[in-house]
């Protein structure tokens, strides 16, 4: 506060920029009160436990006539006094807050008529006991009676058409649509009702029908109808807009902010215990926090393309504007002037009718959204047989899916029907996306789908399914009899072509088969039996049919329980290698070894890989126990000194699989002091079939950079072992025991696979090497070929290194491979 003078204005006097304030005790006489030492400063006190007494500028009342009237703005306080020091004397008026009938203006203000004309005034004192605070009074003015008159027109028009328009809204609101009322409606009714409340409290309009309703009673009931206005307002908007428009995190802003803004409202009305410039400001940083709020969400509103929100922007950014005007003069940044106060009620009054054009707009929109749904409804029904249908369907085949096959399985199981499962797998599959597409791979599964259909057609109560990617399902409710002819019928379609240019595009079904009630008396076990059955058909060469009998349960469990086993196995150190000798079939000379696992089992004995190995692969075991026989491999190099030779390994496609597996293998060579020149790695063409064949190619040319021979095992045995060898850093060419079996039997075709593979790999500059010998007669055939290497029983067994004899071919009576 500043010496600043009064400031007349159309003969009205601002008295509010000019105070010099005191604190006096209740006892203080008038001639104390006059006396007393005021502070005009910064530090001059803006509240008092018992009296805070204000010291008005007088020099600008000199062109006021008599009967004057002093506009005090209304605040809070127990008893307020105006103290008028004229040449006659010290006069004094004192009331309490709830005696104040008479003593109010339109425009939330108290009015005390002064009868001394301006010029006569010496000094002019205006005192409050329990004042909230100072900071809250912003207006304290002196207007001639006649002014008063004009202003209180203003304000009673302007309340006026404030009350008629938010009666109307709200009785419109009322009226319509008097049905079950949504919840945006009766948020805006609140809304209407609270401002109208609000409108009438704040200006006093209220006292013409509650005379007691002015001063500090109106104002603790104004903060809780703004706290009230803040919820109302913030709750209409987020449900007034569309659903699924908003975010969830705006909505659960927009409740606690009108939770907060309502709680506030009561805080900030309980002066008497709470600090009231605090709350008062706590009830501000709510308004400008919620205001701020509404704007981002009329932002994502507009964005995502809500209707109702432009309604909604029209009626609340001038109500906006005005109400963050507010903020900013209770605050103290800007100046008081009537019309933000005027302008306030106006934009009131304006979103009060836009809005209920907003609510028309959005219940226009639920009658839409009504029909629509009706609409859609009928749709529904109309296509319910149809969704049915297609929930049961294979998208690709046009057969049963999953979900038929087991309400099919369900029904017959329940009906207690004799019946055959049938599994069908499709074989080769993976082979004809590589090659084809995964469009070559959809025409292979609809002609297995229409060849399955076209076979049966002659058992009418046959289902056939797609259960999955590959594996199709056939439920026959049939004799036994009648299982062997399906199976039949099935089987005639094994080597059936089905792609009119491919040469390979020949069908290839593995099928297992298992029966309800005989071999299983439950769903799940019934399909896991013809599951079973299925996989044996796969491990014996793939299309073929297989019946489920006993003896495939038996050898399953066998199988989880070597997985079981596995674990403790690999702690307790039982998997060891045996190293079977590669020789130089033109001298005999051992030139290395290759590192084959054998599994010590203590009930089982000694196990070669086949028993044990495409079990342990697919389990999470597997890729451990790959790394176990690598580690194996490079112990017995580094203790065992040149003796071995190179030492081949078999790698899987895992261990090949990622950035950094090369560096490992490197830096495991490293670790055990051997050269990378010891090491061959052996790989197979379906290892280079995997998907990341990319990743593989890589980590075996850093190996290949590195010194570590590659090998390519079963070579010939794949169709695109050509592709491989432009592609390999390849060293040697391993030719599969197949071809070198019929070399001894005069078998021409082996002959020349032998032949040309020999010829490939000296052309190329590869090391060849035969697998399988066991005759003289097939040694001497490969030496007459050219074959540089071999490897065989004819040259030795598979034993542990410590049984290799150090200047002779090993002995030969370990346990076959």
């Amino acid at each position: 506060m500043g010496l600043l003078p009064g400031t007349v204005r159309g003969q009205r006097v601002d008295l509010r920029h000019a105070l010099c304030t005191a604190t006096l005790a209740d006892d203080a006489d008038d001639a104390a009160v006059a006396a007393a030492r005021y502070r005009c400063d910064a530090q001059a006190p803006t509240a008092g436990r018992d009296w805070l007494w204000l010291r008005l500028d007088p020099s600008g009342l000199t062109p006021l006539g008599p009967h004057w009237s002093l506009m005090v703005d209304q605040t809070r306080f127990d008893r307020i006094a105006l103290l008028v020091a004229d040449r006659t004397g010290l006069h004094r008026f004192d009331r309490a807050a709830s005696e104040l009938d008479g003593h109010w203006a339109p425009g939330g203000l108290l009015k005390f008529t002064v009868d001394p004309p301006g010029s006569d005034i010496r000094g002019l004192y205006l005192g409050f006991r329990r004042i909230d605070d100072l900071s809250l009074m912003r207006k304290v003015v002196a207007v001639p009676g006649t002014n008063m008159a004009s202003d209180d027109v203003r304000w009673l028009l302007l309340m006026g058409v404030f009350a008629g328009t938010l009666l109307s809204a709200l009785l419109y609101n009322v009226v319509i649509h008097t049905g079950r009322r949504h919840a945006f409606q009766r948020w805006y009714v609140l809304w209407v009702g609270v401002s109208f409340a609000y409108g009438l409290v704040w200006t006093n309009t209220a006292a013409f029908v509650v005379p007691g309703l002015v001063g500090p009673t109106a104002v603790r009931l104004d903060f809780v109808l703004v706290g009230l206005l803040i919820a109302a307002g913030n709750m209409f908007l987020f449900t007034v807009i569309e659903d699924g428009v908003l975010p969830r995190g705006f909505i659960l802003a927009g409740r606690v902010l009108a939770v907060l803004g309502a709680v506030l409202g009561f805080v900030a009305a309980a002066d008497q215990w709470l600090p009231a410039v605090l709350t008062d400001r706590l009830l501000n940083y709510v308004i400008t926090i919620t205001s701020i709020l509404m704007a981002m969400t009329c932002i994502v509103a507009v964005r995502r393309g809500s209707r109702v929100i432009w309604f909604y922007m029209a009626g609340w950014s001038l109500a906006i504007i005005v109400f963050l005007a507010r903020v900013a003069r209770n605050l103290g940044f800007v100046r008081q002037h009537d019309v933000v106060d005027m302008a306030t009620f106006a934009a009131l009054a304006f979103e009060a009718l836009i809005l209920s054009l907003a609510i028309a707009d959005r219940f226009r929109g639920i009658r839409q959204e009504l029909y629509r749904a009706g609409q859609r409804r009928e749709i529904d029904q109309a296509e319910a047989k149809a969704l049915r249908q297609a929930a049961h369907t294979d998208f690709l085949t046009g057969l049963g899916n999953r979900a038929a096959f087991q309400e099919w399985t369900h029904d017959l199981i329940e009906a207690d029907t004799s019946f055959s499962l049938f599994l069908i797998d499709v074989d080769y599959l993976k082979d004809v996306n590589d090659r084809l597409g995964h469009a070559g791979g959809d025409m292979l599964l609809r002609r297995v789908g229409s060849a399955l259909s076209g076979a049966l057609d002659s058992f009418p109560d046959v289902r056939i399914a797609r259960i999955g990617g590959d594996e199709f399902a056939i439920l026959c409710p049939c004799a036994p009899s009648d299982e062997a002819g399906l199976a039949e019928a099935m089987s005639a379609l094994q080597g059936e072509a089905w792609h009119p240019t491919d040469p390979n595009g020949a069908l290839s079904l593995s099928i297992g088969c298992a029966r309800f009630p005989e071999d299983a008396g439950m769903p799940d076990l019934l399909y896991q039996n013809a599951d079973l059955a299925l996989y044996t058909a796969k491990r014996l060469g793939r299309a073929r049919y297989t019946r489920y009998d006993s003896l495939q349960r038996s050898l399953r469990d066998l199988q989880l329980e070597l997985t079981a086993d596995a674990e403790e196995a690999l702690q307790r150190g039982e998997f060891l290698l045996h190293l079977q000798p590669i020789v130089s079939l033109a001298t005999l000379a051992v030139t290395g070894h290759e590192a084959l696992l054998r599994w010590y089992h203590p009930r089982h004995g000694l196990m070669a890989p086949g028993r044990f190995a495409e079990v342990l692969v697919a389990e999470r075991i597997g890729p451990r126990i790959q790394e176990h026989v690598l580690d194996l491999a490079l112990r017995e190099l580094c203790s065992e000194g040149e003796r071995l030779g190179v030492v081949a390994v078999n790698f899987t496609a895992a261990q090949l699989v990622g950035p950094r597996a090369a560096r490992q293998v490197l830096d495991r060579l490293a670790h055990h002091g051997v050269d990378p020149r010891r090491l061959c790695v052996e790989v197979t063409e379906g290892v280079m079939l995997d998907r990341a064949a990319d990743s593989i190619l890589a980590n075996l040319r850093t190996l290949h950079d590195a010194g570590v021979c590659i090998a390519l095992d079963d070579f010939g045995t794949g169709y695109a072992s050509l592709v491989h060898l432009r592609r390999l850093p390849v060293d040697r060419l391993k030719i599969d025991g197949s071809f070198v079996a019929g070399l001894d039997q005069g078998d021409e075709g082996s002959i020349a696979i032998v032949r040309a593979i020999v010829g490939l790999g000296g052309g190329l500059g590869k090391v060849v090497v035969a697998e399988g010998i066991e005759t003289e007669a097939q040694a001497e055939a490969l030496r007459a070929l050219g074959c540089d290497l071999g490897q065989g029983y004819l040259f030795g067994r598979p034993r542990p290194s410590r049984y290799l004899a150090r200047d002779s071919v090993p002995a030969t009576d370990a346990a076959p491979d």
